[in-house]
């Protein structure tokens, strides 16, 4: 099945604590259906110290499932749904459901 959500595609959260941020993707999980968005659904992790790394509590993102996404439409970045479509010159091309935008290319 060819992904719907790629690595550097705009999201909407639609649920949960993060609902209505917009972000980068910045890590597809495929296998665990979950992403890694830039600056949605921060944790705080307590870090020992190491020898390389310096203690202390740090904040990172924490991998959000699929099904709470959406992709952002590219003309005015609220959620949308993503088709696809294959273009004359043979190319299978992502485009948004809500104004037929294309995504890809």
């Amino acid at each position: 099945m060819a992904a719907k959500i790629k690595k550097g595609d705009k999201v909407v959260v639609l649920t949960g604590r993060d609902k209505g941020k917009t972000g980068e993707v910045v890590q597809v999980m495929p296998k665990e259906e979950r992403v890694l968005v830039r600056g949605v659904n921060v944790v705080k992790r307590h870090q020992r110290q190491t020898a390389s790394q310096e203690g202390g509590i740090v904040s990172k993102e924490a991998p959000i499932h699929l099904s709470n996404l959406a992709y952002a439409d590219p003309k005015d970045g609220k959620p949308t749904r993503v088709g696809f479509k294959v273009l004359e010159d043979g190319r299978k091309v992502r485009f948004a459901k809500r104004s037929g935008d294309l995504i890809d290319g």
